[in-house]
């Protein structure tokens, strides 16, 4: 096959086997993008490390399953997209976590400790 008179011949790519299955995109990448995304969007709370951690574990399984396939199953890019947004949340809720902590402390210090006893008490 040529692309136009005179010029070089594009590669012959041999035909698909009639039985070989369409490509499709991976239900899981989707499912990965979605958790990353209520990870992220609910980070700051701190309830979002569950489904980013649930999103993390079902990109590997994606991945996994993607390699097996052979090139039939897509979503590569959701893939990504999923697990930037997880590992966003992540950080989200390690920041969270630690102004809470940094906050915690600083009321703790600056409390009054053992008993405020009146001037005359020995």
């Amino acid at each position: 096959m040529t692309t136009a008179p005179g010029q070089v011949s594009v590669g012959h790519q041999p035909p698909r086997h009639p039985l070989d299955p369409e490509p499709v995109r991976s239900t899981k990448a989707r499912a990965v993008f979605a958790l990353g995304l209520i990870g992220l969007l609910t980070g700051p709370f701190v309830g979002g490390v569950v489904p980013a951690t649930v999103a993390l574990a079902l990109a590997r399984q994606a991945r996994r399953e993607a390699y097996a396939s052979g090139g039939f199953l897509t979503g590569a890019a959701w893939l990504r997209r999923g697990e930037r947004l997880a590992w966003a949340g992540l950080v989200l809720v390690a920041v969270s976590v630690v102004a809470a902590v940094i906050f915690g402390v600083v009321h703790l210090a600056e409390a009054p400790t053992g008993h405020d006893f009146a001037p005359n008490m020995d």
